[in-house]
């Protein structure tokens, strides 16, 4: 669909401006005032990672005359692979700042405004009122139903992006004239049934072609050009180079946007997503060991069976000696119950202890009362007992 422009043309472009600008000025959809909306608009990017990487710089590049940046992390190592406003020096910087500087490099005309703190429940809705549109480039459920129920209450469109291994997602979500996030999924996934980036990896160059996807959608949204992805999903499959498109309708039963709210506020959205089960939670409640004394019971020859329940790809990176190697999906299925040794403790770890929390629950139903579980898992190990083997 058709949608005016979101924000006013501004009062002119200097000639520096002009110059700079002048492939957009020449498109007859852009032109003088198109190029004038995007210099008056103000544009919060949540995340300045994978997504918001591509995101800021092309944004930047493209003459949005103000960015906001929400982000309270630290450039790591591992980031480097697809995190591209961030270089090899900027490692221990804040992404925020070290993201500031590489806009700034880009284009100095851009007024870039640092939120170095994280998005939460108390900070989202005086951040949010600042800015013209959101584009949303966060990895994990609590913040996008945060993200979503925040721009629904402050009517504010914003423009959503998802990245996992070869396959990625875009939309643009603005209840004043279509669905939601909510719409389109009204509920969070179980707990652990859906791995993290951090857990399952990305391809590095996906997170380009789906930020890119959002850069456009912000143009075209803030000079009012095109049909933006309003009511409709983009997926890419980068493997098959296949991309589709599937209609998502205004969901009337809606919790946030439709005909009878009941969300009409904020809530606790770690609560409503939840990162573990309770099953797990309980089972880990009293059978949570640390990596240190871990390396006792190894030290001492306690009868102990060290089971990762990794990824095979994960174990290669990096293991616990004396770890044998059942994934996730071989206890959850039933599989792998019938193998383990009734006379040793079953010691579970995974790579920071949210899986082998999972599986836990699964041991302790089936009769393991004294199974335990790492805390912190393999990364904790690796940081605490062998620094000198990679983390991941």
């Amino acid at each position: 669909m058709s949608l005016p422009p979101l924000v006013e043309p501004a009062a002119e472009l200097t000639v520096d401006e002009v110059r700079r600008y002048s492939r957009h000025l020449i498109i007859p959809d852009v032109g003088m005032d198109g190029q004038k909306r995007l210099k008056n608009a103000k544009v919060l990017c949540v995340g300045a990672g994978g997504l918001g990487s591509p995101g800021l710089m092309y944004m930047a590049a493209a003459g949005v005359g103000t960015l906001g940046i929400v982000e309270f992390d630290e450039v790591d190592e591992s980031n480097l692979q697809r995190q591209v406003i961030h270089s090899q020096a900027d490692i221990g910087k804040s992404k925020a700042l070290s993201a500031k500087e590489t806009v700034q490099g880009i284009n100095p005309l851009v007024n870039v405004v640092l939120h170095e703190e994280r998005l939460e429940a108390d900070n989202v809705m005086d951040i949010f009122s600042q800015y013209d549109l959101i584009v949303d480039g966060t990895d994990n459920f609590a913040t996008r139903y945060l993200v979503n129920d925040a721009a629904v209450l402050l009517n504010k469109p914003y423009i959503w992006g998802s990245i996992y291994r070869f396959d990625g997602q875009a939309s643009v979500f603005w209840a004043e004239h279509g669905p939601c996030y909510r719409c389109l999924y009204p509920e969070p996934p179980p707990p652990g049934m859906v791995p993290s980036c951090a857990e399952g990896g990305v391809l590095g160059v996906l997170c380009a072609s789906i930020g890119s996807i959002q850069v456009n959608e912000a143009i075209k949204l803030l000079a009012g050009i095109g049909d933006p992805l309003v009511g409709r999903l983009m997926i890419y499959d980068a493997l098959e180079m296949q991309y589709r498109q599937v209609k998502v309708r205004k969901d009337p039963n809606c919790a946030v946007c439709g005909e009878n709210p009941t969300v009409t506020e904020l809530i606790d959205y770690e609560a409503f997503c939840g990162v573990v089960s309770e099953e797990a939670q309980e089972a880990a409640a009293g059978s949570t060991i640390t990596p240190k004394q871990l390396k006792e019971w190894i030290d001492e020859d306690q009868k102990i069976e060290i089971i990762d329940v990794r990824e095979p790809n994960e174990y290669e990176i990096v293991s616990i000696p004396g770890a044998k190697l059942i994934p996730k999906d071989q206890f959850l299925l039933g599989n792998a119950l019938q193998d383990l040794p009734q006379d040793k403790r079953i010691v579970l770890h995974c790579k920071t202890g949210v899986r082998s929390a999972e599986v836990l629950a699964v041991l302790k139903s089936a009769g393991f009362a004294d199974a335990v579980h790492v805390g912190g898992g393999v990364i904790g190990w690796v940081n605490q007992i062998e620094p000198e083997k990679p983390v991941y």
